[in-house]
């Protein structure tokens, strides 16, 4: 705003002069309505919450949510089906089967050598061990 020009200065020049009473009865009358039916933001009523948390972004929000709805729905249509439903449809081994794992089972015991198992019989000697008289130095101390 530049003081200099004509315009402002004619404007600084006027006097300032009131509305007509009515005028302002009405105005006063229509913004105290106004006021009054519009909830504000400390508003108890829980219907009004969510537009108060929403308001300053709508797009913005309903965009981060169809976002959300689509991960969630991409994460149960790719979900893999539970091992236990895998066991119950797969069949049991044929007998070709059976007979090639039972060929790897050998195979592999040849490749690791037999496994040493201590005799669960027998247990360790225990060699006899020395007593200590240090209880005796306690006691007679």
């Amino acid at each position: 705003m530049n003081r200099d020009e004509p315009f402002e200065q004619r404007l600084q020049r006027q006097p300032l002069r009131e509305a007509p009473s009515a005028w302002r009865e009405e105005i006063l009358v229509a913004a105290s309505a106004a006021a009054g039916s519009r909830p504000s933001t400390l508003d108890a009523r829980p219907v009004f919450w969510w537009r108060e948390l929403f308001w300053p972004c709508p797009q913005a929000w309903a965009a981060l949510a169809s976002v959300w709805l689509l991960v969630l729905g991409l994460n149960f249509v790719s979900r893999e089906p539970s091992p236990q439903r895998v066991a119950r449809h797969t069949a049991p081994p044929s007998p070709q089967m059976r007979e090639l794992l039972k060929q790897q089972e050998r195979l592999f015991a040849e490749l690791v050598g037999p496994l040493e198992k201590p005799p669960a019989g027998r247990s360790k000697p225990v060699a006899p061990q020395p007593r200590s008289s240090r209880r005796e130095e306690f006691f007679n101390a």
